[in-house]
């Protein structure tokens, strides 16, 4: 479980509450039916009207994996792919057949069982990279959808505000009820700003992330593979695996690499 977007929004609705605090604001001001309903309502509205209503649900559905969704680490690719690549120099191609059926991954599944049967590297290759980008468009679209309702909510929040001010307009004859209902006004602005900045661009922009890392890891393992399939030696296809992966996001050599470079050099000293 990636904690960053809990700790983020944490952050920022605790930084809110503790200006109320220091500002002396009365928090039961802030939390207005009226404005909420409008704010929250009208902007998934709008979003919904932007967009299908089957990619409006699935872009919910995704909500929970903005808290909860975590990416393989590369390194943990590369070690896997450096064990094919052994597992294909020792027993040929056809035995991945088997390592397809001990992985959960249905890309990597469907990446090995076409490399058992024979199909063409180029074709293989055109295959996985429609399959990256096929698996990446829901997350992609959720993101949209979220980055949507961002641009939505500061303007509901005005249009309420607009709405409330013309009731304020009504009243310019009772000056003392004036300050509590301009007060109240400027609420449904408070959350149209609020909830763009502090939910839906958060997670539109966590959601999109993790499409991409996703899409990397993909396509970290769909170059691997097709190494695999051509026969690369399992040392050096760690090497160009890793040197694929930005530095900061490079692990320790796994066992993987470690046994793959033994196993060159006790071929070395045979021969």
């Amino acid at each position: 479980m990636d904690i960053a977007t809990i700790i983020g929004i944490l952050l920022a609705f605790g930084a809110l509450f503790g200006m109320a605090q220091m500002e002396h604001v009365e928090m039961a001001g802030l939390f207005l039916p009226a404005p909420m309903l409008l704010v929250f309502v009208a902007t998934i509205g709008c979003g919904v009207a932007s967009t299908t209503m089957k990619d409006a649900l699935a872009a919910f559905k995704a909500v929970p994996k903005a808290f909860t969704g975590k990416v393989t680490p590369p390194q943990t690719v590369i070690d896997d792919v450096v064990g094919l690549a052994e597992t294909a120099r020792a027993n040929g191609l056809l035995a991945l057949e088997q390592e397809a059926d001990k992985h959960d991954d249905p890309f990597m599944k469907k990446a090995l069982q076409n490399i058992a049967d024979g199909t063409d590297g180029d074709e293989l290759r055109i295959l996985l990279e429609d399959e990256i980008e096929s698996n990446a468009a829901p997350m992609r679209s959720a993101s949209a959808f979220f980055m949507g309702l961002g641009g939505f909510a500061p303007t509901v929040g005005i249009i309420g505000t607009v709405v409330s001010l013309t009731h304020v307009l009504a009243n310019l004859g009772k000056p003392d009820e004036l300050g509590p209902l301009i007060a109240s006004a400027f609420v449904a602005t408070l959350w149209g700003l609020l909830t763009a900045n502090f939910l839906w661009l958060p997670f539109g922009g966590k959601l999109r992330k993790l499409a991409q890392l996703e899409a990397d890891r993909q396509t970290l393992l769909m170059e691997g593979l097709l190494a695999v399939q051509a026969g690369s030696q399992p040392r050096l296809l760690g090497e160009r695996l890793t040197a694929m992966v930005p530095p900061s996001a490079r692990g320790t050599t796994g066992k993987a690499t470690k046994g793959a470079t033994a196993g060159v050099d006790d071929q070395q000293l045979a021969a």
